[in-house]
């Protein structure tokens, strides 16, 4: 199986649980619940996302045609100085329509710990180290375990009690960003005091100006 990767880069993880961690960021293209393109944005099941995964033409992407070939360039992208156990998150668009057994094997037989951030409507093939589940809308989830379930918040019509009886070990509540970020700051801070099983989550890679 080929690969489509948007972009690759070291950074800091930005927000939910694993924030701060050193990782790279393998980002890849295509989503099942918008297109990505401005002009189709109304039309989206998901039309909120603040994220460019069209195309392959991004820092460290491009098309790799086997697992091995893109496990090695996530081993490129960490380096040799760093110490430490090397993580790589996989990303998106909505990483798990390209995500898997192959490339988990070769990602792992480099060392890595593989964290996965995806939008939960498929479900994850086995092997994976962190599964974060971020809801999108009305859509099914199908991904109902994992390690962290992140919601943006608030969207419309999603109440966030309908996930905390699902098997996931923490809960985040992450502003949702645009024009009302403010807001659906006070919002999400609010809810987080009164419900005490959600942790805030915010965007610190943007506050900070990294990637």
């Amino acid at each position: 199986m080929a690969y489509s990767v948007k972009e690759m880069f070291l950074t800091l993880q930005g927000e939910g649980r694993q924030m701060g961690k050193t990782a790279v960021f393998c980002r890849f293209a295509g989503c099942n619940l918008w297109s990505g393109r401005e002009e189709d944005r109304n039309q989206a099941r998901c039309n909120f996302c603040d994220t460019d995964f069209v195309g392959v033409d991004g820092v460290g992407g491009g098309r790799f045609n086997t697992a091995m070939e893109l496990a090695s360039a996530i081993e490129q992208c960490w380096g040799e100085r760093r110490t430490g156990k090397p993580w790589v998150v996989l990303t998106g668009g909505e990483p798990l329509l390209q995500v898997d057994v192959a490339l988990i094997n070769a990602i792992h037989d480099k060392g890595f710990y593989i964290a996965v951030e995806t939008n939960g409507t498929l479900l994850a093939p086995p092997g994976i180290d962190w599964i974060c589940v971020s809801p999108k809308g009305q859509e099914e989830l199908k991904q109902t375990t994992g390690h962290e379930l992140k919601l943006i918040f608030p969207q419309q019509h999603i109440d966030p009690l309908r996930y905390t009886s699902l098997d996931f070990d923490y809960f985040s509540l992450q502003p949702m960003d645009g024009p009302q970020q403010a807001q659906n700051l006070k919002i999400a801070v609010d809810y987080c005091l009164d419900h005490p099983e959600w942790h805030l989550s915010l965007q610190t890679h943007k506050l900070i100006g990294i990637p």
